[in-house]
């Protein structure tokens, strides 16, 4: 079993599920536990320049630059140790299905739990290959352990090879990513690197440097609770102008309905009664100006229904979120190219698409530090259907140390 995966295999039994509903940062303390295994190790293999900010949960560390590459530009590698609180993260238990069949999986027989070729049918390409799946209890953690361990395992080959030209290497890891928060603490003039790419995608080939515009809201409707015996003329019923709002909305703008670069509008939760009911909306578009657009005919639906019921029947509170980091990379594209490269060296075919989320290197980018995304090997992220492929994660290890050396040949 190579570096890669012993690393993986040993970090998915750490529960570091993230809580959006915490005031801290980190979010949950048992994030804490990753972070300082992987201090531990990060000192054992040599790194240098460790730094645990305990406070927040930030790692920061440096691979030297070797003999002659002192002046090379200062590349980073980053990850994210929490794991989504869509499904438990706790107690992971984790079997490789070795030569994968390319049929249906059962993760578990007593509970039904059966990885399908027919809901995922991607999974069937990697027919031939060693897949780690979990129990069906739980996510298995690749989003984004797989990353850590091929960080890790990059910085282990560079430390044990000093033959291999490379510029310094400074290694990442954040907190509270899955919640959108991963970036709020990091120190950007400590990480000390010109350019950095996160390892956080999916698929081999995998290569991102565009993402959503977001920003997330909050409608309030304030009604009026009257017995519904005498309510006519009266009664104002919060729940049902709620719908109404929404059906001010274009339908097709939805997720169920878009894909690729088309953006939306999501109801991502409601509650209430007659007399108040809120509702949670994230936006997106990847175009700026549709970016803008969506958030004014949001406000406008607002306006109208204030009209229509009286002045401060719907509040809302509206904030952005990121941006898409296309507007950096593209002055910086190198990146994408050095990565592109990378991957046809190995036998990659890189795969450039948009991202239909955010990531921590979009909001990186726009503190000052360029930051594309690589893929990971995994797959199928957030669930207990959660994968990543054996040779897809070895291969990304490889392509983090060619990428290394790439910088170094600038």
């Amino acid at each position: 079993m190579t570096k890669t995966i012993e690393n993986f295999l040993r970090y998915i039994k750490i529960d570091t599920c993230s809580d959006s509903t915490s005031k801290t940062t980190p979010s949950s303390m048992k994030q804490h536990d990753l972070a300082r295994l992987l201090v531990n190790e990060l000192a054992a293999l040599g790194a240098s320049e460790i730094v645990y900010d305990e406070g927040h949960c930030y790692i920061y560390a440096s691979i030297p630059a070797s003999k002659g590459c002192e002046e090379v530009p200062v590349l980073g590698f980053i990850a994210h140790m929490d794991t989504s609180p869509a499904v438990s993260g706790r107690e992971v238990k984790a079997r490789i299905v070795e030569q994968y069949d390319g049929r249906d999986i059962v993760l578990n027989e007593r509970g039904n739990v059966v990885l399908k070729v027919s809901d995922f049918p991607e999974i069937a390409q990697l027919k031939g290959q060693d897949l780690i799946v979990t129990d069906g209890t739980t996510l298995l953690g690749a989003d984004d352990k797989a990353g850590i361990a091929e960080i890790m395992a990059m910085a282990a080959y560079l430390t044990e090879h000093p033959e291999v030209r490379h510029g310094k290497i400074r290694i990442g890891f954040t907190p509270d990513e899955e919640i959108g928060r991963g970036t709020d603490h990091f120190n950007v003039e400590l990480f000390g690197a010109q350019f950095a790419y996160t390892v956080d995608g999916g698929a081999l080939g995998e290569l991102e440097y565009e993402n959503f515009n977001a920003a997330g809201a909050m409608v309030t409707v304030h009604g009026r609770s009257v017995h519904p015996g005498s309510a006519k003329g009266k009664m104002k019923n919060a729940i049902l102008i709620a719908q109404e709002f929404q059906c001010l909305l274009p339908v097709f703008q939805n997720p169920m309905y878009t894909e690729m670069y088309e953006g939306f509008y999501h109801l991502d939760s409601i509650s209430g009664s007659v007399e108040e009911t809120q509702a949670g909306y994230i936006i997106r578009d990847h175009d700026r100006e549709l970016f803008e657009e969506k958030k004014a005919l949001f406000l406008e639906a607002v306006d109208f229904l204030n009209k229509k019921y009286g002045e401060g029947t719907v509040e809302v509170d509206m904030e952005d979120s990121y941006y898409n980091m296309r507007e950096v990379i593209e002055e910086h594209m190198h990146l994408i190219e050095n990565a592109a490269w990378a991957m046809k060296k190995l036998g990659i075919e890189p795969v450039v698409k948009p991202i239909r989320g955010g990531t921590d290197g979009a909001r990186l980018s726009f503190m000052g530090l360029p930051c594309p995304n690589l893929c990971t090997g995994g797959g199928n992220f957030h669930g207990r259907f959660e994968y990543a492929c054996v040779q897809s994660m070895e291969k990304v290890t490889e392509l983090l140390v060619l990428l290394a050396q790439k910088c170094a040949d600038i």
